[in-house]
């Protein structure tokens, strides 16, 4: 059943429309900086990026107080979401010292919200905790 999951995931990942755009994954982490995942079309989730958001252009969507007040939203509300998200990487590295991460800037330009519940992100057994990242982030 889970190979079986994950092979339904590649495929429609390997049939999505191509184009100038990427694909992100909300990751939220309390007391980080990092936006989430993002990925070309077509590409695995497996080869996507943790990146940090430059806003100069356009906020990210949950551009919000990172603590509540009265029954509103706070940042990270969208954790898990998916976004079709438009922009470009800047060159430069970007230190988010409460993840003590290295981590690419990405210039945000455009986002729009594609699914508000794709489940799983890398694999089907995986514990979201809102504490931990699901893997190791690679030094790039």
């Amino acid at each position: 059943m889970v190979q079986q999951r994950i092979d339904e995931r590649r495929i429609s990942i390997q049939n999505e429309p191509r184009g100038d755009y990427y694909i992100g994954r909300r990751f939220y982490i309390e007391r980080t900086q990092f936006w989430g995942y993002i990925r070309r079309p077509g590409q695995s989730w497996d080869d996507s990026k943790l990146v940090i958001f430059n806003e100069n252009r356009k906020n990210a969507p949950d551009r919000l107080p990172e603590m509540p007040t009265g029954d509103g939203m706070a940042h990270g509300f969208d954790n898990n979401r998916e976004y079709k998200i438009s922009g470009y990487y800047t060159g430069r590295k970007v230190y988010d010292p409460n993840s003590d991460l290295f981590l690419p800037e990405f210039m945000l330009t455009n986002w729009e919200v594609r699914n508000e519940s794709p489940g799983w992100l890398f694999h089907p057994k995986e514990k979201i905790d809102g504490q931990h990242l699901l893997r190791f982030e690679k030094a790039n």
